[in-house]
This record gives structure tokens, sequence and C-alpha cells, in this order.
């Protein structure tokens, strides 16, 4: 109380002060004080003759959002680039274990009338046995939060994904194929550089017409990338007639589904060669039924998917007439750089390059369609001007049909590989799936240099392959690396190429290979 008190005397003395200077002014000119006016020099400003203050034009710059609708917002967009699903999805595929899970929610009856109606509707075999529902169990109990996550990105996948497997003639049910490959990140890259939602290696994107640039990789584009699945799986099945067995030739390849055929003693039921296939793609027939099983009785099991922030049929494309870079776009459209970034995965650098001869389209939710096309000649323009104030200047154009594969010498590092060849540190890792900057003597990296004209011609003398007690084989007329491969057991083509230190893919008639570790 006694602060208090000394408080209210302290403030009543300045007041009384205050007062006591301008009293003989206000009094002199019987003008009263009012609350808001100023006393300057002694002289009362009145509030009365205020001139309004303008409202500062750069303000409308800085409308807020509301907050909590912001914050979900960040969470939604945090999700479509978040590594974290592809990580968790790639590590239960690889490591799947079947031994029981204990999860009563879920009944083994229960489970074999729904795996019984699955299977009449599907041309999948998904006839119940333990090791499946070993892994359905273990999904509905440890990856709950990320099925729920991968069932708010479906939303807005699955229907581009319907559109294209129907122009093939793939059931439907492939589109859960994209969840075990990559989680539906469609800029997903793998440790062995596979890429995008359906995880194309680079040799075999180019097969499919996906174009791989400085500046594109169609890998990670939907709707191509797709079509390209779709291509594929569909020339699987007429190889093998069953749609298991194109599901695990997708993961590890023909040979190696045939080759277990073989091991199995002719069987050609997935199940029966399944412990003769390499341990990811043992898991991964598996891992897709699961993944079926869950989407399709997600309501059953009280699945509640957060709904994307639009939907695939709310927006649309426009094809580019010049280059322009997404940063550009959201300046003028309003549309959040992270939107645009999800709905244009396939533009590397977030620039859209402007090719003779080739057609890039930029897609946008469709109320920003509007905007843009009534305004083409105002944004390029604006486009142009802004890449004219670049510092530094644009990446050339490159496409990757350069590329050349380094093998790592002794006292290389990655600073030291990527000054020679032009590139920068961060494109090595990116082209090789690298997570550290260790390299080991020996390792290959495929390179895209940036003047491959300039770049050092490679010795002409080769030192000779040690054969010395492992089995090798003389190259004939029409083999190839890959038919070298089916003919031994566990061998692949790449290592044939690391044993025989084969860059390429062409073979001569008479050369030797090693064959054997």
């Amino acid at each position: 109380m006694k602060i208090k008190g000394n408080i209210t005397i302290y403030m009543c003395f300045i007041v009384c002060v205050t007062y006591a200077q301008v009293d003989s002014t206000a009094t002199s000119k019987n003008v009263p004080l009012r609350i808001g006016d100023s006393i300057i020099d002694g002289r009362i400003i009145s509030t009365q003759n205020k001139i309004p203050a303008e409202l500062d034009s750069l303000e409308i710059k800085n409308l807020q959002d509301l907050t909590e609708a912001k914050e979900l917002d960040q969470k939604w967009l945090g999700e479509l680039y978040s590594n974290s699903l592809y990580d968790t999805i790639y590590k239960s595929v690889s490591e799947l274990t079947y031994e029981p899970i204990d999860y009563p929610e879920l009944t083994t009856d229960t489970l074999k009338a729904r795996l019984e109606r699955l299977n009449a509707r599907t041309p999948f075999n998904i006839e119940y046995n333990p090791s499946l529902e070993s892994v359905i169990r273990r999904f509905l109990k440890q990856r709950r939060s990320s099925v729920e996550r991968l069932m708010g990105l479906s939303h807005f996948y699955f229907p581009m994904f319907e559109q294209e497997f129907d122009n093939y003639n793939i059931p439907l049910e492939m589109k859960y194929l994209a969840i075990v490959e990559s989680a539906l990140k469609p800029r997903a890259r793998s440790r062995v550089g596979a890429t995008g939602l359906w995880q194309f290696m680079f040799a075999t994107g180019r097969e499919y017409k996906l174009d791989v640039s400085s500046y594109v990789d169609e890998r990670s584009d939907p709707i191509r990338s797709t079509t390209a699945a779709a291509q594929y799986l569909s020339r699987l099945y007429k190889i093998f007639g069953d749609w298991d067995l194109a599901l695990a030739a997708y993961n590890s390849g023909p040979g190696n589904v045939n080759k277990a055929i073989r091991r199995s003693g002719g069987y050609k039921n997935y199940w029966n060669i399944r412990s003769n296939l390499p341990r990811e793609t043992a898991g991964y027939v598996p891992s897709f039924l699961a993944i079926m099983y869950i989407f399709e009785y997600a309501e059953e099991h009280g699945f509640k998917p957060e709904r994307p922030a639009f939907q695939y049929i709310e927006t649309d494309t426009v094809h580019v007439k010049q280059m322009i870079s997404l940063d550009h776009v959201s300046e003028v459209t309003g549309v959040n750089i992270e939107e645009l970034q999800f709905l244009n995965p396939s533009y590397k650098l977030d620039i859209i390059p402007k090719v003779e001869g080739k057609t890039y389209a930029l897609r946008l939710p469709r109320e920003a369609i509007g905007v843009f096309t009534s305004n083409e000649d105002k944004v390029y323009a604006f486009a142009q001007a802004e890449f004219n104030k670049r510092e530094k200047p644009l990446p050339q154009l490159f496409n990757q049909d350069s590329k050349i594969r380094y093998r790592v010498k002794s006292g290389d590092y990655l600073g030291k590989i990527a000054r020679r060849y032009g590139v920068r540190v961060s494109q090595i890792k990116h082209w090789n799936g690298l997570r550290s900057n260790n390299l080991k003597i020996g390792q290959r990296l495929t390179i895209y240099p940036r003047n491959p004209v300039a770049t050092p011609p490679p010795k002409t003398t080769k030192k000779p392959t040690e054969t010395k007690g492992r089995i090798t084989y003389k190259v004939k007329e029409g083999d190839s690396l890959w038919s070298v491969a089916q003919k031994f057991s566990g061998v692949s083509v790449e290592n044939l190429k690391d044993w025989n230190d084969i860059s390429g893919s062409n073979l001569k008639i008479g050369m030797t290979l090693i064959v054997s570790k």
C-alpha cells in the first residue's frame, strides 16, 4: 500500500507541474485543454485542427492472415515436402519381418472374410496367409499416423493415377503401388538414384521418354511418370501374365523373377517363389497388398485422413511460351510458392525453360489460371525483366544424355571432382543419392559435366583385369550385359560393370568378362 501511495503522489505531481506550465497560456487565450491535445514549447496543439494521416500504400502488402489457418497451411505444406514418410515406408518394406503381431482389434476370422471379398473384386492374389496377416497388423499398429497422412495425399494423386491406368487397361488398384514406391513424394530419390512417384532409374526413364535435363526431371512429373509406369507395367504383365509377378518384376527386374521361378522348380505363384526373391522384393508385394487392404477398409478401422488444401480436379494447366520461374508466377498470381512447387515438382530449379521442340506446362489452381492467361504478355515481360536483373547467369541447359561414369581414385574428394567437370558438389550428391561427402576408392559416380567437350579424354592405357581364381565368360555374337547376367545366378548388370571396369553398355565379341566375385 505504501508503494501504491507513493506512485499516486508522484503522478499527481507530474500532472500539476504540467498544468502549471501552461496555465497562463491556456487561460489568457481562454483555450480549454482537451484530452489528446499536445503541448509544444508551452503552446497547446489542438486535435481539432489535425491533418488526417494518409494510409501508407505499402501497408496493403502487409495484410495479416488468420493465425490459426496459417498454422494449418504450414502443417499441410510441411507434409507435402517432408521425406519422413518416404523413409518410413522404404524402411518398412526393406526390413519387413513376419512374426505374429498382437492386434486384438482385427481378428483372424474378420481378416480372412475381408481378404476374400477383396480377392473376388481384384485381379491380385489376396488369399489369406499368416505372413500377409502379420504385415497388415504391423501397419495398423505401428504405421497408423503415417497411413493417415498418405490417405490425405492420396486425395490429390489417386484421380490422375486412375485416369492413366484406365487408358492402359491397368487394374486401378495399382495406384497403391506409388505408396510403396515413393510414399507419394514426387521428388523422392532412393539411394541408388531411382526418382519420382514411380521410382524410375535414369535409363528406364529415358526408355519411356521421360525427359531429364538440368532444368527438368519428368520422372517427378505426376502425369508423365504415371503414363510411363502404366506402359512398363503393361509390358511386364504381357511377359508374366500375372499381376503379382508383374509387381515383383517392377521392383527387382524381370531377370530376378525368372531366376526365382527357376530356383523354386517352376512355380509361378508369387507366394511360392517369394523365398527366392531379393529381400526387398520379398517384402514388396505383401506391403502393397497390406496398403490396399487398409485403404479399402479404412472406414472400418477408423482412419480419419486430412484432406489436401485443393483437389486435382481444382487445378488446370497452361503451356508456357517463355522461360519463367515459379517465383515470378507466385508474384503475379498470389499463389504460395510452396503450392506451386507441389503442383509442379518436375522443375528442378523452380524454373520452367523454353526449349525449341518441347512443350512444358505450368499447373495452377483454377482460380489462378484466369489471372495468368488474361495477363500473359505482362507476366512474361515481368519475368524477362527479373531474369535480366540477375547477378548470376542462369544455368546453361544441357541434356543428361551427356552423362559420364567416374571411378573415384585415391586423393579424390567431391570438391575436386566438381571443379574438374564444372558442376556443384550438391549436384554430384543429388545425381548419385549421396547423403554425405564421404567417398570410397573405386566407387562409381554419375556426372553430367557442364561442358563435356572440355572434359579430359580418358587414358588409353588400361590395366588388365585380374581374372585369376575367378569364373570368366567369353563374349559371343549377340551377347549383352543383361543376357550375360541372366546366365549366372545372383549376377546383375551392375556387378558385371564393377567387376570388369565397364562404364558403358557395349561389349566386344571375344572379350573376357569376370562373372563371379
